[in-house]
């Protein structure tokens, strides 16, 4: 009989944290629910993630270069320990859109993981992982 490779543990880079965040995520959702603006979840989700003894900041600026230049400036929503970077949705639903944007914040920095936390009418979490080593700007960096 196949037995499934468990989903919490060491087969995800950070899985202790990412699941501490899920907690407090769904502590916040809990007693705020759906409804409220983004930055309403975002601050609410900064306080309980601080009472768990993480670390955390708001607004982390990402730049996106091409060709060696400044083409763009994004903010991530939250960055954990350093670690995982949130990015926070307050919709009717997920889109592929929202993946696709936490996915590019990870491939322009040197965080591996992110979690998109999505206060929809039935809370979300979905959890992107992009490694340094696929990163071309990053070996480059590192190579020096």
């Amino acid at each position: 009989m196949d037995k499934k490779p468990p989903r919490h543990g060491s087969l995800f880079k950070h899985a202790e944290l990412t699941e501490q965040i899920i907690g407090a995520f769904y502590a916040v959702y809990s007693v705020l629910g759906y409804g409220f603006l983004e930055n309403v979840y975002v601050k609410a989700l900064m306080i309980e993630l601080q009472k768990r003894g993480l670390k955390v900041r708001d607004e982390l600026p990402i730049h996106v270069y091409y060709d060696g230049q400044l083409i763009g400036e994004y903010f991530a929503d939250i960055v954990v320990n350093e670690l995982v970077i949130l990015e926070i949705k307050a919709a009717k639903a997920l889109a592929a859109e929202h993946e696709a944007q936490l996915l590019n914040y990870l491939k322009a920095t040197p965080y591996e993981v992110g979690l998109l936390l999505s206060f929809c009418p039935k809370p979300e979490t979905k959890r992107r992982a992009f490694d340094n080593d696929r990163k071309e700007w990053y070996i480059a960096q590192n190579k020096q």
